[in-house]
């Protein structure tokens, strides 16, 4: 596993208190974050939603199987998937090699953008990462 000062954490987007990040600005691309893919593990499957699906902050929208776990993903905000990114059907392994580039999961269209700004930044996620792994 990764020590905190290895991980690689963008400030381009937000985080939810379960590990997923949302861009800031459009495409709302969805996915996990370093620090969640390095915890799961090589991921081996990944079971998409449907595109056009409406979901609400916290629900989960699909799940990451890896060689240690199933891990569901929740939804950082409300609002309808717009895209699935397919090419994890054949490479699952992408949010492990990029997770904010092209290990994307989903683009999402939300509902109300102050729910974004709502998630916690670079900073207060460090923070709870470090709340985390004194647990």
């Amino acid at each position: 596993m990764k020590d905190a000062g290895e991980l690689k954490l963008p400030d381009h987007v937000r985080y939810a208190d379960d590990h997923e990040w949302i861009c800031l600005e459009p495409p709302y691309l969805v996915g996990i974050s370093d620090y969640a893919q390095d915890r799961m593990g090589d991921l081996t499957f990944i079971e998409l939603p449907e595109p056009g699906a409406r979901v609400a902050k916290g629900d989960e929208f699909c799940a990451l199987e890896s060689t240690k776990s199933v891990s569901p993903m929740y939804s950082p905000v409300d609002g309808r998937i717009k895209a699935v990114n397919e090419a994890l059907s054949n490479d699952p392994g992408l949010p492990n090699r990029d997770p904010y580039g092209q290990g994307w999961i989903i683009e999402i269209e939300p509902d109300d953008l102050t729910q974004i700004n709502a998630l916690m930044d670079l900073a207060a996620y460090r923070k709870h990462l470090e709340k985390g792994e004194k647990a």
